[in-house]
């Protein structure tokens, strides 16, 4: 087995983002003789200040996220989104399989773990537990496997820790609910990790939508 950290990689996200979402938002005050070079990060600062936030719909961010499925049961709560989630019914995990590394857990855990490969050095119990749970659930697994069971009968002993990749696109609005919501001090460490970077980035590449959302 293998444990890896999570990430996320942006898929799309317009470079004319906010230049869309001002001809959008001029469109309501037939200002459009207005527009400039430089305009767009003005106007749409002013939108999203006076919460006219409509006009932030018009621009999609698409981002492909590889976690764990416990964290990607809480993502597709979100209903103003399009996912696409890799199957365990579908996907065979005949070789070798990945886990998503806890956040609370220390990196030692980290690389690949032959069957039945001595738990690293200073590993807590609790995380010897782990360790020991996540070999037992790939081991059973393929066992599964070999006795005849189909992939989709099989992953019922699949452990929320087991990685899985989920494209997730909403636009802008959306995007700024789901950080408001999944990067807030209340929500699950694992998905704070997760989300708090993207945010990061997102704050970097579109300037203004995003900027007052400070965790």
């Amino acid at each position: 087995m293998k444990i890896i950290n999570q990430y996320h990689e942006i898929l799309g996200l317009p470079e004319n983002s906010l230049q869309i979402m001002e001809k959008a938002g001029r469109t309501c005050y037939k200002s459009e003789d207005k527009i400039t070079s430089d305009s767009s990060k003005k106007f749409v600062g002013m939108l999203v200040r006076q919460g006219h936030h409509a006009m932030i719909e018009f621009s999609d961010i698409i981002v492909k996220f590889v976690t764990n499925r416990g964290v990607t049961h809480e993502l597709v709560r979100h209903r103003h989104c399009s996912f696409a989630q890799e199957s365990t019914r579908y996907v065979k995990y005949e070789g070798e399989m990945e886990f998503i590394k806890p956040v609370w857990c220390k990196d030692h855990l980290l690389g690949r773990w032959p069957e039945k490969a001595p738990i690293p050095p200073g590993a807590s119990p609790s995380e010897q537990v782990w360790m020991t749970a996540m070999e037992r659930a790939e081991s059973d697994y393929k066992t599964l496997l070999e006795n005849g069971w189909k992939a989709q009968h099989a992953r019922e002993i699949l452990p929320n820790s087991l990685k899985t990749e989920i494209v997730m696109k909403a636009n802008i609005r959306e995007w700024r609910h789901i950080f408001g919501l999944r990067c807030a001090k209340a929500s699950h460490p694992q998905m704070v990790e997760l989300m708090r970077p993207l945010l990061k980035e997102v704050q970097e590449k579109i300037p203004v939508v995003f900027d007052d959302l400070i965790f």
